[in-house]
C-alpha cells in the first residue's frame, strides 16, 4: 500500500492492479439502507484487501436500547437457561412452534333440511339449516375455496317421518343419502362424514330404541344402526361416525359394511362422548331433544377419566379407524389421554355450546372472537387432536388463509 496516495496494489499474476480502498466503503442511502456496488474483484482480491487491513466498512453496532427512567440497576441473575431467548422475535417463535393449525385439520359440520331456503339457527349465530339442493352446495364450495374439504352432515328430519324405531334412518332415498349423492356428483374428492345415530329420526329423541319402561335397547338399536351405515355408504359416504354410544356398535358396523361390499369406508367412533350440557344449541338446530329423561345411561359421566380408556380399547379391538372425543375444549385431558394411549388418529368435536359461547362473548365485546376462536382450536390440536369437528371451520380457515370477511 502506498501511504501517500492511499492506494492498494494487488499482484494478480497478470500484472499489478491498483485499487483505492475508498471504493470498499459502504454508504447508507437516504432511506438508511446499506448498499454496496460490486467492484468486479475476484475472491482472492477481496481476501487480499482484508488481509492487508482494508476490510469494507459495515453499519455500526446498534446502540443498546435505553431503559425507562427509574429502572433499578441490578446485577444479572445467575441463569444458565433463559427460555425467553427462544421467544424474543416473531421469526424465532415461528421456528420453534410445536403445534400447527391448518384447514386440512377441520371437518365442517353442516345442518341440512328439506326446504329450499337456508334457515338461521337462533342459538348458533352464523349457522343455518341449509337447503340440501342449493345452500349446502354453496357452503361446501366456500369451504373448499379455503382448504376445508371434509364435512359431516346432520339432518333436520320432518316430524311426520320420525318413529320409535327410527326407520327413516336407513331410507336410501332419505335426506342424508340424497345429499351425499349430490355432493359426490358435484365434488367427487370431498370427504363425506356421516352421523350414525337414531335421535334425528326417533319420535322419542333418543339415540336408540326406547322400551316402554324407558330403557334404551342396545342390541336392537345396533341392528338399526348397521342398516343406517350401509345406506350411507351405498350413497357414497367416506366415513361413518356412530355417535350413539351403544355397546358393540363399532364391530357390528364394521362387519355390516364389509359384508355389504364397503371395506374401504372408515369408521370414526364417538369413543368418549360425554353426557354434556354443552349440546343444547345443537339439539335446537335439529329439533331432537329427548322427549323424556336424559342420555346418561349411554353417554359417559363427565366426572370419569379412566372410563375413556375402556371405550377406546373396545373401539380399537372392534375395528375403529378414528377415535373421537366430544365435547372438545372442556375435555382436553381426555383428548391427551387417547392421544398418548392409542396409535389411531384422534378427533375432537368442538360442540355447539363451545361455539355459541365464543360467539356470544364476541358480540358482547367481552372477548376478541377471532383470537379466542383460533386459540381454542390450537389448544385442541396441542392436546393431540389430528382433526377437529368445528362450526368455526369456514371462519377459521379464512383467517388462516389471510382472508377476513
Amino acid at each position: 500500500m502506498n501511504a501517500r496516495t492511499n492506494q492498494v496494489y494487488f499482484n494478480t499474476g497478470r500484472g499489478i492492479k491498483i485499487q483505492s480502498p475508498s471504493r470498499f466503503i459502504i454508504k447508507a442511502s437516504n432511506e438508511k439502507e446499506a448498499s454496496l456496488k460490486k467492484l468486479g474483484l475476484t475472491d482472492a482480491e477481496c481476501e487480499a484487501a482484508v488481509v492487508a487491513g482494508n476490510a469494507p466498512d459495515a453499519p455500526p453496532v446498534p446502540p443498546k436500547p435505553a431503559a425507562p427512567s427509574g429502572t433499578p440497576l441490578v446485577s444479572l441473575l445467575p441463569l444458565n437457561k433463559r427460555p425467553r431467548r427462544n421467544r424474543k422475535s416473531p421469526v424465532l417463535r415461528a421456528s420453534f412452534q410445536e403445534t400447527h393449525l391448518s384447514p386440512a385439520n377441520f371437518v365442517y359440520p353442516l345442518f341440512i333440511h328439506e326446504g329450499q331456503e337456508d334457515t338461521p339457527i337462533g342459538a348458533m349465530p352464523g349457522c343455518y339449516r341449509l337447503g340440501w339442493r342449493h345452500g349446502l352446495l354453496e357452503e361446501v364450495s366456500k369451504a373448499r375455496d379455503v382448504g376445508v374439504n371434509s364435512i359431516v352432515l346432520f339432518p333436520k328430519v320432518p316430524d311426520a317421518l320420525k318413529t320409535p324405531t327410527g326407520d327413516e334412518s336407513y331410507n336410501e332415498n332419505g335426506l342424508v343419502p340424497r345429499a351425499i349423492r349430490l355432493l359426490k356428483d358435484k365434488f367427487p374428492d370431498l370427504v363425506n362424514h356421516t352421523d350414525v345415530a337414531l335421535d334425528p329420526y326417533s319420535s322419542d329423541g333418543h339415540d336408540g330404541i326406547v322400551r316402554e319402561d324407558g330403557v334404551i335397547m342396545n342390541d336392537e338399536t345396533v341392528h338399526q344402526l348397521c342398516k343406517q351405515a350401509v345406506a350411507q355408504a351405498r350413497a357414497g359416504a367416506d366415513v361413518v361416525s356412530p355417535s350413539d354410544m351403544m355397546d358393540g356398535r363399532v364391530g357390528a358396523l364394521r362387519q355390516a359394511l364389509d359384508c355389504a361390499g364397503f371395506p374401504d369406508v372408515s369408521v370414526m367412533s364417538y369413543t368418549a362422548k360425554y353426557a354434556s350440557a354443552f349440546y343444547g344449541p345443537f339439539r335446537e338446530a335439529l329439533d331432537s331433544n329427548p322427549r323424556f329423561g336424559d342420555k346418561k345411561t349411554y353417554q359417559m359421566n363427565p366426572a370419569n377419566y379412566r372410563e375413556a380408556l375402556v371405550e377406546a380399547r373396545a373401539d380399537e379391538a372392534e375395528g375403529a379407524d378414528i377415535l373421537l372425543v366430544k365435547p372438545g375444549l372442556p375435555y382436553l385431558d381426555i383428548v391427551r389421554l387417547l392421544r398418548d394411549s392409542s396409535p389411531l388418529p384422534i378427533a375432537a368435536y368442538q360442540v355447539s355450546g363451545e361455539y355459541s359461547m365464543i360467539k356470544a362473548g364476541g358480540v358482547l365485546k367481552m372477548i376478541d372472537e377471532e383470537k379466542v376462536m383460533m386459540e381454542s382450536l390450537m389448544c385442541l390440536r396441542r392436546a393431540g387432536a389430528d382433526i377437529i369437528l368445528t362450526y368455526f371451520a369456514l371462519q377459521a380457515a379464512r383467517c388462516l388463509c389471510g382472508e377476513k370477511r
